[in-house]
């Protein structure tokens, strides 16, 4: 291979790699924001599994493009291979391996990031559900409390009742064995009912003078 090819390729695969570079370091930007967003997803989503799979992609090219410079650096071995050479494949490689590095940080950083995220909302619905639970446990109980108290009530209804029952029975065998109280208390209310006719009538009587006289 003639020198001017050689550098020609050179040229054009460095070119390359530095292209590869850029675009590897826009996707780690696009991917770094996954770990600082707001509400982050507990699974990965579409977008950011793309951007890694980019990624990945970027780097296998790199290390595919700095195979072939290495391959072509060697193959100037016989012709005057500048140091200069040797320095931007060393840096190519330095910069790859950081790239390398810096995908498993940021992987590390997202899920981690994720975890947290999947921590706090597992938190937040325990908390909701004890909460729904106590709110639960005090219906409960106030339904308890009032049907005890309802319970009291009609336990001490039933027990007026009896009491009561009771006593007019008392009064009833009472009346029945003093003599003559059956007769007096026929007596009393006739006299009523007479009181009140003779009432009534005088009444009549007085509506009636009133009426023609007046």
């Amino acid at each position: 291979m003639s020198a001017p090819s050689a550098n020609a390729g050179w040229a054009q695969l460095r070119q390359q790699a530095r292209s590869l570079e850029t675009q590897t370091e826009s996707l780690f930007h696009t991917y770094s924001q996954f770990s600082t967003a707001a509400s982050i997803p507990p699974k990965p989503s579409q977008e950011e599994r793309t951007t890694e799979a980019k990624i990945e992609e970027s780097l296998q090219k790199r290390e595919s493009t700095i195979g072939q410079l290495a391959r072509l650096l060697d193959s100037e071995a016989a012709l005057t291979s500048s140091a200069l050479k040797q320095n931007n494949l060393s840096l190519l490689r330095e910069k790859l391996s950081a790239h390398k590095k810096d995908l498993v940080r940021l992987r590390g950083n997202l899920q981690q990031a994720r975890d947290r995220a999947n921590l706090l909302t597992n938190a937040a619905e325990a908390e909701y559900m004890l909460d729904e639970r106590n709110r639960i446990d005090n219906s409960h109980n106030m339904a308890d409390s009032v049907l005890s108290q309802a319970y009291a009530v009609n336990d001490s209804f039933v027990l007026q009742r009896e009491t009561l029952g009771n006593i007019q029975r008392r009064i009833t065998m009472a009346a029945s064995q003093v003599p003559g109280i059956n007769t007096l208390i026929g007596r009393i209310s006739a006299k009523k009912r007479r009181d009140g006719i003779i009432m009534g009538c005088f009444i009549a009587f007085c509506f009636v003078f009133f009426w023609f006289f007046l």
